[in-house]
């Protein structure tokens, strides 16, 4: 991976890190979701629409149908992640789902694009388990039963963790062959899926309005936060990926969690930081052994 497609992916996941903090601290569902998408499509539009306007009449069916898997993938990601974080910590949910998404999707580069993954890629696999392992609680898995209702939770995280990495796989394939092999915008495949997405959680709104006033009203400024700058973050990875192989890119990425396990940790004041910073600290190494095998 160069140098330039590195720094891409460093910055993208700082950006990535500050805005899931704002969607934990947010606490919303699939209206949050939609939320967020009517702030994306509204502040992006002079680009969206000024791209649109030039590449979007080119598109054929193929097209089409990529951006249409992607914005799928990317709704039911974003869903099942707002779920994990009103019912588990940041601090379990964000490692385990940003751990086992590139897990899956070197994976599915090496099956599905031809790519190949050394022995360095092997070992970092073994850093993503370790890593994973400490997350969700570490040697206290094995232990008694002192507190139910914490276990629970770590157990829901892990959940909705591996839920929201399955889907972080899917739509990092489905966009990684849109930009590298179809030679798509990144900026367009990133708004104009935002479009479809807010056709699917249009729903949630208009199911009872007066509650989703009610809660715009309360989550208005994470909203703006999440729905302005979350974009900046992936379309600098889609542009990596233009660049760089997307088994390097999606693992490189996830620097991300050291950030989420340090600045979330601390902001949230969730428990267990050491270890979880430490499984975080795993994870982020095997990822880049990943990236670089």
């Amino acid at each position: 991976m160069s140098a330039s497609a590195l720094a891409l992916v460093i910055l993208a996941g700082l950006i990535h890190a500050c805005w899931n903090i704002a969607a934990k601290k947010a606490g919303g569902d699939s209206r949050f979701a939609a939320f967020t998408s009517i702030v994306l499509l509204v502040f992006w539009s002079p680009l969206g629409l000024w791209l649109g306007w030039q590449q979007v009449p080119g598109w054929g069916t193929a097209e089409w149908l990529l951006v249409a898997a992607s914005a799928a993938f990317h709704t039911f990601y974003y869903v099942a992640l707002l779920r994990g974080y009103r019912k588990a910590d940041l601090t379990v949910v964000y490692p385990l789902a940003r751990g086992s998404g590139p897990l899956l999707s070197s994976m599915a580069a090496v099956v599905l694009l031809g790519e190949h993954i050394s022995a360095m890629g092997a070992a970092g696999i073994a850093g993503v388990v370790a890593g994973v392992f400490l997350v969700a609680g570490g040697p206290a898995l094995w232990r008694g039963a002192h507190d139910p209702l914490r276990r629970q939770r770590i157990h829901r995280g892990m959940f909705y963790g591996r839920l929201s990495g399955a889907f972080i796989a899917s739509y990092t394939v489905v966009d990684g062959y849109a930009v590298k092999v179809m030679l798509m915008s990144p900026i367009l495949v990133d708004y104009v899926g935002s479009a479809l997405r807010m056709v699917a959680l249009a729903p949630a709104l208009l199911r009872d309005p007066q509650t989703a006033a009610l809660m715009w009203r309360r989550q208005w400024k994470y909203a703006l936060v999440v729905g302005i700058i979350s974009p900046v973050s992936y379309v600098l990875v889609l542009y990596a990926m233009q660049t760089a192989p997307l088994s390097h890119v999606a693992p490189a990425r996830e620097v991300s969690m050291l950030f989420a396990a340090l600045i979330g940790g601390q902001l949230l004041g969730e428990g267990d930081r050491l270890l979880r910073l430490a499984g975080a600290a795993f994870i982020a190494a095997g990822v880049m052994a990943l990236a670089l095998g």
